[in-house]
């Protein structure tokens, strides 16, 4: 009897371990099931990414984009952008050109904020045709002192280059007011950044 009874129980725990085994089993493949739908949507929703029909990255940029003074004799036209692919939760949209060549800090050329989050293009010329104000955008006091956009003039010499960077914020109410400078832009934009994305051109004299 005894026998008997070890060997019941023996047969008992062999399918409960199997059935704990099982049962483990069952949670990692739904785990990994949630796992891969994730990813999936992740994927079908795609990277925030910019693009432009006047800039191409890592190339010069055109007479059309470079300042119209200090020397330069370009047509000051802000580039057209386009952007897609937000993440979830943008409430609006900034727009930064940024030399890093420049000496010291480097130098702002363009610094736009509260673009609303369903506008993902801005026309060539934006910054001067009245398209920004139209929309309700900002624009800062660049480096050249002027509000809006002021395209690349370097010093002759080595080529310099212009990150052109839009970003996706979790606010639309940032403590701006347009003509203050870039750098109080940058700092707003960067507390409320959800994600950016950049091109980066270049311009030598």
């Amino acid at each position: 009897m005894r026998n008997y009874r070890e060997r019941v129980a023996s047969v008992w725990l062999m399918f409960s371990s199997r059935g704990r085994a099982a049962a483990a089993a069952s949670v990692f493949v739904v785990s990994a099931v949630v796992l891969a739908a994730g990813a999936s949507t992740a994927a079908a929703q795609g990277t925030f990414s910019l693009h432009s029909s006047d800039l191409r990255d890592g190339a010069a940029i055109g007479k059309a984009q470079i300042y119209d003074r200090s020397g330069c004799k370009g047509e000051n036209v802000s580039p057209q952008l386009s952007w897609r692919n937000a993440p979830a939760g943008t409430k609006s949209f900034a727009v930064t050109v940024f030399d890093i060549d420049a000496p010291g800090p480097g130098w702002w050329h363009w610094a736009v904020a509260a673009i609303p989050p369903s506008v993902t293009t801005l026309p060539a010329n934006a910054s001067a045709s009245g398209y920004l104000n139209a929309i309700g955008a900002m624009q800062a006091r660049n480096d050249w002192g002027d509000t809006g956009y002021g395209g690349p003039c370097p010093p002759p010499g080595k080529p310099h280059r212009y990150i052109v960077t839009v970003f996706a914020l979790n606010t639309a109410d940032l403590r701006l007011g347009s003509g203050r400078h870039a750098l109080m832009f940058d700092h707003e934009i960067n507390t409320a950044m959800l994600a950016k994305a950049s091109l980066t051109v270049t311009y030598q004299r």
